[in-house]
């Protein structure tokens, strides 16, 4: 049975993002919510009346309208409560950063991938403004990337655009974030990311996101290709990340082993 999607978005007027249903026809929340944080549940507009309605939620199901999911794109709705603790934020936010002097600072880059240099971050990260610094922070006896780097630019408009967003590169998800003032500077900012060593090529990027959604939000999962024996899961709190790692959890029979995404077990790197 070919896999149906639904269309999705945060806004009426935003491009939508496509949300696998599952064999009968329904979505589960969790599916939603691991690509839109917080999501309570789903809505749309009736081309019948214009006016919003709800999607019927069931025990963390959405089932879909009378007449199916159709070609429409459904709404996410929010708690009315996390929405304004959300925007106050937001607006305090704003108004910390026009009092500021708006000086730019070295940010952290996380998960870069192992192949990455620093000719490569600068030719990317040039893209939104003049960079007058790059970092890839490697190992001092193998020479090899931590996985993490630094990069400072000279605007601080380039600085705020940089923040807010998500960046693919080398063809890996990247964060880029103000670094913890209470870590050293060769010290990475407590990640999101687990390293997955000992996988087995029968697992898949869905089975390791439907198993690790146990313990909290995952909201990307990362397998090499080539194959090569481990993976990544990102997380929505790093608090979970930092619970599991140490951790030997059985997956599909196997036991794999959780570990930072920063000092990876037994992995050569190339």
């Amino acid at each position: 049975m070919a896999e149906m999607y639904i269309r999705v978005a945060e806004e009426e007027n935003e491009e939508p993002m496509e949300i696998p249903s599952e064999d009968d026809g329904t979505v589960l929340l969790s599916t939603v919510a691991a690509q839109f944080p917080g999501a309570c549940g789903l809505r749309y507009r009736s081309p019948v009346s214009q006016c919003m309605r709800g999607v019927r939620l069931v025990d963390g199901i959405l089932h879909a309208p009378e007449n199916g999911w159709g070609n429409l794109v459904y709404v996410v709705n929010y708690p009315k409560d996390n929405k304004r603790k959300m925007d106050e934020i937001d607006a305090s936010s704003a108004t910390k950063i026009k009092r500021g002097d708006q000086k730019t600072s070295d940010l952290i880059v996380l998960g870069l991938p192992w192949k990455t240099s620093e000719q490569d971050l600068k030719d990317y990260f040039s893209t939104f403004g003049e960079v007058i610094m790059v970092q890839v922070k490697r190992d001092v006896k193998t020479g090899n990337s931590k996985g993490f780097g630094f990069v400072r630019f000279t605007e601080w408009e380039s600085q705020g655009k940089v923040m807010s967003q998500r960046h693919m590169i080398d063809g890996r998800w990247c964060d880029c974030k103000l670094p913890n003032s209470k870590q050293g500077p060769d010290e990475p900012m407590r990640s999101r990311k687990v390293f997955v060593g000992r996988c087995t090529e029968d697992m898949t990027t869905d089975e390791l996101r439907q198993f690790f959604m146990q313990y909290g939000e995952v909201t990307d999962v990362f397998i090499p290709k080539p194959f090569r024996a481990f993976a990544f899961v990102t997380f929505a709190d790093d608090q979970v990340a930092a619970s599991l790692c140490g951790e030997d959890l059985i997956i599909k029979g196997i036991s794999v082993h959780i570990s930072n995404m920063f000092s990876p077990p037994n992995v050569v790197l190339s």
